[in-house]
């Protein structure tokens, strides 16, 4: 990671390396903390973020069901997409991940955090290719993980809660030590839910099918792109329960998200998926996404947020 000069914390701009927090804030504890990850793509007309509004919307529905409401914070979804529109301008970015970050902050040590600060902070930098640049056309080899994702009731799987990536970790670190670059998890019905941190689009006889809500996924963003996009080619999505056989009889499978934006799996568990390397309808798809936040095939859907590039001091 290389840092960047400014990180928004409560509504001023501060040095990066003074972005801190004490070890016995809350969170440390706890894990209570909500974020998301939000891209900034470089286009012919300057940087622009991708779907802000619905990242700053699901920013702070992730923390009202921690029960962190927007008084709380101090500001609004609307208030928040400007702040990282402000974020990436002052660092001049072209292209950036911008990571905001909402925590309980140093107070009581005990469970209850009634009496500890929320404290938000909003970092941007360069970031690559979350599963590698070849991954894009090749593919990556997955696996299923032994860890499923969380029972109704236990976590909401509707927030994006530090505390939920914990789960993630383990699928994640699992993968690695079993030579895999990633894991897929299934719910406790043992049924296809999500990777680590991606949803997930299987294709078969030129329908696409994707595990719903229930199935304790996050309502990605990105995935919500990738269901629109099929829908503008006439390309039928339906959510359904999957299972875990239907991806080894897949003609093709991609991972959607923010950091892995679409990416294609050539297997899983050592069963080649379709060709061993990325299909037809992912590649157009695929197409499509990408000419859309490079800005190189008009933005219908309104998804480009403009940064203003400010002159160099």
């Amino acid at each position: 990671m290389t840092p960047t000069e400014k990180i928004w914390h409560n509504g001023k701009f501060i040095r990066w390396e003074d972005a801190k927090i004490h070890v016995l804030s809350h969170v440390v504890s706890y894990g209570s903390s909500v974020f998301e990850g939000v891209r900034c793509y470089e286009t012919p007309a300057g940087p622009a973020i991708f779907r802000l509004p619905e990242h700053a919307r699901r920013f702070v529905d992730s923390a009202r069901i921690y029960r962190i409401t927007e008084e709380m914070i101090g500001f609004n979804a609307d208030q928040l997409g400007q702040a990282m529109v402000d974020l990436v301008a002052v660092n001049r970015m072209k292209s950036c991940y911008i990571r905001p970050i909402i925590l309980r902050g140093y107070g009581d040590i005990g469970v209850m955090p009634r009496n500890n600060p929320i404290e938000t902070f909003i970092a941007c930098w360069d970031w690559g290719k979350y599963l590698g640049a070849e991954a894009l056309a090749e593919g990556v080899d997955v696996c299923i993980s032994s860890w499923n994702r969380n029972a109704p009731n236990t976590m909401p799987t509707l927030s994006k809660a530090g505390g939920n990536y914990l789960s993630s970790q383990l699928i994640r670190m699992e993968a690695d030590v079993n030579g895999y670059a990633e894991g897929i998890a299934l719910d406790v019905q043992g049924y296809v839910s999500e990777g680590s941190g991606e949803n997930i689009f299987v294709i078969r006889d030129g329908k696409i099918y994707t595990p719903p809500l229930s199935a304790a996924v996050l309502p990605g963003i990105t995935r919500d792109t990738l269901v629109t996009l099929a829908g503008d080619r006439g390309i039928p999505v339906i959510e359904i329960n999957i299972p875990r056989e239907s991806l080894y009889i897949a003609d093709e499978i991609f991972f959607t998200g923010t950091a892995a934006e679409v990416t294609p799996v050539r297997s899983i568990d050592r069963y080649p998926i379709g060709r061993g390397r990325r299909g037809p309808i992912t590649e157009v798809l695929q197409a499509d996404f990408f000419g859309v936040v490079q800005g190189t095939i008009p933005d219908r859907h309104g998804w480009l947020t403009p940064v203003p590039v400010l002159a160099a001091a």
